[in-house]
C-alpha cells in the first residue's frame, strides 16, 4: 500500500470539488482514495474519473462516507455547513484530517465541531490562499495602528452562483479588523443597509456585497478617515489556488495534533 497520504474529497461534482480532484490527482505527495457526494446524486456508484468526463480512475463516489474515510488520511470539504458537521464526526472516527473551506457557518455551527477536534485534527478557513491569509494580517495591523476617525468596510464581490453573504473570507477580514482595534465584530458589524439607515455609527465595521457574473472572489478592506483612505485589496483570478492551499493543509495536518487550527498556521503566519 502507498505510503502517500489517502484524500477523500467531499462536494465531488461542485466546481471546487472537481478542482480539488484534479489537484490530488496531479500531486506526487497525495492520492485520492474516494470522493463523497449527496444521497441520490446521479454521480454515487460511479467511478469519479468517468463522471468528470474522463477515463476510469479506480475510485468512487459514494453518499457514505464510511468506506472511503476507512481509507483516507484527510478529507477536504467545500460543502455545506451541516454537511460539514456531519462529516466531521465521521473524520474523528478514521483519525483523519478535516480541510474545511466551507463558508456560510453559523458560530453555533462553527461550535458543534469541537466535539470532532477532540479526536483528529480540523483545519478550518474562510479562504486558503496565502495572499489573503497575509492581507488579514495586514488588516489586523493597520486597524490596530488607525482610531475610530477612520472607517472601516469590507468590500467583496464574487460570482453569481455564491450563496451566502458576506463572504467567510469578508468576515475573516472583519474579525482581523475587529481584533485589531480590540472589539468584538458582533457588537460593531454594519451589514445590511437599505432605506433610511441613518448615519454611519463611530466605529461600526461595514460589510458591503457583489454577486455577479464569473467573478473568482475579490476582497478590499478601506480605511476611510477625513481626507485620506487606505485601501488593502486582494483578487482571485483562478480558484485554483484555493485548492492549492487546502492540499497545503492537508499535508501540514498528517503530523499535527487533535484540535482546530486555520490556514494562519499552516503558512507560519500565526503571530
Amino acid at each position: 500500500m502507498s505510503e502517500l497520504p489517502g484524500i477523500v474529497i467531499a462536494g465531488a461534482s461542485g466546481r471546487m470539488g472537481q478542482m480539488l480532484i484534479r489537484s490530488v490527482l496531479e500531486s506526487d505527495r497525495m492520492r485520492l482514495v474516494g470522493a463523497l457526494e449527496r444521497e441520490g446524486h446521479d454521480w454515487v456508484g460511479r467511478d469519479v474519473g468517468e463522471a468528470m468526463g474522463g477515463v476510469a480512475l479506480g475510485v468512487h463516489v459514494f453518499d457514505d462516507p464510511l468506506e472511503p474515510m476507512a481509507k483516507a488520511q484527510a478529507v477536504i470539504d467545500f460543502t455545506a455547513p451541516e454537511a460539514t458537521i456531519a462529516l466531521s464526526g465521521i473524520a474523528a472516527q478514521a483519525r483523519a484530517a478535516h480541510i474545511i473551506g466551507t463558508t456560510g457557518m453559523s458560530d453555533d455551527q462553527i461550535a458543534r465541531l469541537e466535539p470532532a477536534s477532540r479526536h483528529s485534527p480540523i483545519v478550518r478557513a474562510g479562504n486558503m490562499s496565502l495572499g489573503v491569509n497575509l492581507l488579514t494580517q495586514l488588516v489586523k495591523q493597520v486597524a490596530a495602528a488607525l482610531d475610530e476617525d477612520f472607517d472601516i468596510e469590507v468590500v467583496e464581490a464574487h460570482h453569481h452562483h455564491k450563496v451566502d453573504a458576506p463572504s467567510g473570507t469578508a468576515l475573516m477580514l472583519g474579525e482581523a479588523a475587529a481584533e485589531g482595534r480590540g472589539v468584538d465584530l458582533a457588537q460593531v458589524r454594519d451589514a445590511a443597509r437599505d432605506g433610511i439607515t441613518g448615519a454611519r455609527k463611530r466605529g461600526d465595521i461595514g460589510f458591503s456585497v457583489i454577486r455577479g457574473g464569473d467573478i473568482v472572489g475579490e476582497h478590499e478592506v478601506l480605511f476611510a478617515g477625513a481626507g485620506e483612505r487606505i485601501t488593502l485589496k486582494h483578487m482571485a483570478t483562478d480558484r485554483a489556488l484555493f485548492a492549492k492551499g487546502a492540499l497545503r493543509a492537508a499535508l501540514w495536518a498528517q503530523d499535527k495534533a487533535p484540535g482546530q487550527y486555520d490556514m494562519l498556521d499552516v503558512l507560519g503566519l500565526r503571530g
